[in-house]
């Protein structure tokens, strides 16, 4: 049923068709009957699926990746879909359109997607006054990063401004110094600006009491070395896990014409052409970490054998996008009912 209402969706251009769709999931949910509707149909709840997590309750390993409801407007309406966890963001401290549009691209034959959104969003602020008024209980990650026109050398200025703002409606936070799409942003991650930003937050959450785990999201773009780094920088600054990984800028052995690729231009490759690479990068993570680093994995997970392979790998949480947009609403009960 599904890949019939794909096939219409796909043939509008795909960012009008992302709010498009979440506009009719949002009616729904205003209405009791469809909200119960959804729930009954899409919710899969299990002792065997629940997992704890810094002291937090998820009663599901399958949430939905950063990116999606950038502003936290969705929220209630995707919990009916029988997320475990929604990680909005990212938020940046300033509202910002993003990049011109056009600036998201599907790649059917690959089961992918190329996105450079430039982040996009209402601020801190309005974020923050969503969240405070949603009505779902569900686990809610902030995923936080820099305004477009600061430069890296007060950029942690930035990551302060959205931590404080969000810290009172998030269950844990997530700074994004991965995304493509912001130019320099990337130069973040080297260890001496990555460790002086992470030491800055985590002695900002022991002011607020420490109560809110801390992650970093990496690219899947590093090199060993560079995974090294992010290991010792993990253990300088008590992080307490990774979410692994964003999106890539590589395009290899994409079925995708070459043309095609290239007339999309810049951006952030994901989706099933990410799966083996940021599965190798978690279990590198976990390996080389003996296991003491806590992993949400993203990246290619489109069924519940993507799922577990990341598990295996040495995840203790995922999330879905891409395999969102492609297996639709049902991919979380799907996914959960194969983790049983």
């Amino acid at each position: 049923m599904y890949s019939i209402i794909r096939k219409i969706l796909f043939g509008i251009e795909a960012e009008k068709t992302h709010y498009l769709v979440m506009r009719w999931l949002t009616r729904g949910y205003n209405i009791s009957f469809v909200r119960s509707l959804l729930k009954s149909s899409f919710v899969k709840r299990s002792p065997s699926l629940e997992r704890t997590l810094w002291g937090i309750k998820f009663p599901n390993p399958v949430g939905l990746a950063a990116g999606f409801d950038k502003d936290a407007k969705f929220t209630d309406a995707l919990a009916c879909l029988g997320f475990g966890f929604i990680e909005i963001g990212t938020v940046t401290p300033r509202p910002q359109p993003g990049n011109p549009k056009p600036r998201l691209f599907r790649l059917p034959a690959d089961k992918a997607l190329i996105n450079r959104m430039g982040f996009n969003n209402d601020g801190a602020t309005e974020a923050a006054k969503r969240l405070r008024s949603r009505k779902e209980p569900i686990i809610i990650g902030g995923n936080i990063g820099k305004n477009k026109d600061t430069p890296n050398e007060q950029a942690t200025d930035d990551y302060v401004k959205g931590f404080n703002e969000l810290y009172d409606v998030v269950d844990y936070f997530v700074v994004n110094v991965s995304s493509p799409n912001t130019p320099g942003l990337r130069a973040l991650q080297d260890k001496e600006p990555l460790t002086q930003l992470l030491s800055t937050l985590q002695g900002l959450n022991k002011q607020h009491g420490g109560k809110k785990p801390l992650l970093l999201k990496i690219a899947p773009d590093l090199t060993n070395e560079q995974l090294d780094d992010i290991i010792d920088i993990v253990r300088t600054t008590s992080l307490d896990g990774i979410v692994s990984s964003n999106t890539t800028i590589s395009r290899e052995g994409l079925a995708t014409p070459k043309a095609v690729v290239e007339a999309i231009g810049m951006g952030g490759l994901s989706g099933a052409p990410l799966r083996q690479r940021a599965t190798e990068v978690v279990r590198y993570i976990h390996t080389h970490s003996k296991g003491s680093i806590p992993i949400i994995a993203s990246g290619g997970i489109f069924t519940a054998a993507d799922a577990k392979e990341k598990l295996d790998a040495g995840a203790s949480l995922v999330q879905v996008y891409t395999g969102f947009i492609y297996e639709g609403p049902g991919i979380v009960k799907n996914i959960c009912k194969g983790l049983m």
